[in-house]
């Protein structure tokens, strides 16, 4: 009886099951990021997924990552990339503060994150949102996309999931919300956009910057916003 010679090669297979795609990905917050400000600060929210390629790998990240007491930032992108950024910004931002005898602008921060995501655009993989509440002109939102462009906006979206929402939002945003408007405005966004995207799920995590500091709210469970009937 013949023997049927095998056309496999030893080892061809074996580098891609001990290794499989996602464990060279690198880590990405393939996110949902969105800010709005209101009369006396802003209001700032992500979704809670951090993704290795189709691998999820963190499902509760926090992707509201402070720079100084007053003012935050929204990270889309290289999980490595954004936190690398960060901690640069809250660095530069820090001897700001110490020359100056007060805390930064919150536009002062929005330009030293530009200015990073502009000089190493060929290198960094990052979308941030800036925002914060300054005395000199109150909450504000600044939006940084990737290859370091910067604009004030009355509100942000950013992240994959921010494509599904467009609609949503021009539709719902209107001038001079109230704190709670804004809330519901952003979680109701993030929601909308995370039951869409693969890449952005997990929990809702807010946070309303202001005069008096920083309050933080997480929305687990029933209580992220459902827009559709289960049948």
């Amino acid at each position: 009886m013949a023997t049927m010679t095998s056309v496999l090669q030893p080892g061809m297979f074996s580098s891609d099951l001990s290794c499989p795609d996602w464990l060279n990905a690198e880590h990405e917050t393939g996110t949902t990021i969105m800010a709005v400000q209101f009369d006396g600060g802003v209001v700032i929210g992500a979704d809670s997924r951090t993704t290795t390629g189709a691998y999820i790998a963190n499902r509760v990240t926090d992707k509201l990552t402070k720079v100084t007491d007053r003012i935050y930032c929204c990270r889309s992108g290289s999980a490595a990339d954004t936190q690398a950024i960060a901690d640069i910004v809250t660095y530069h931002l820090n001897f700001h503060k110490m020359e100056h005898g007060e805390e930064p602008p919150v536009k002062v921060a929005a330009n030293v994150f530009r200015d990073l995501c502009y000089s190493y655009r060929d290198s960094l993989s990052a979308g941030i949102i800036v925002g914060g509440w300054d005395k000199q002109e109150g909450g504000q939102v600044f939006t940084v996309p990737l290859g370091g462009m910067l604009t004030r906006m009355p509100f942000a979206t950013g992240g994959s999931g921010s494509t599904y929402i467009y609609g949503y939002v021009d539709s719902n945003y209107k001038e001079n919300m109230s704190k709670e408007e804004c809330l519901k405005f952003v979680s109701n966004g993030l929601a909308l956009a995370m039951s869409r995207d693969g890449s952005s799920g997990g929990v809702i995590r807010m946070a309303c910057i202001n005069k008096e500091g920083v309050e933080r709210f997480v929305m687990t469970g029933d209580q992220i916003p459902k827009f559709y009937e289960t049948y």
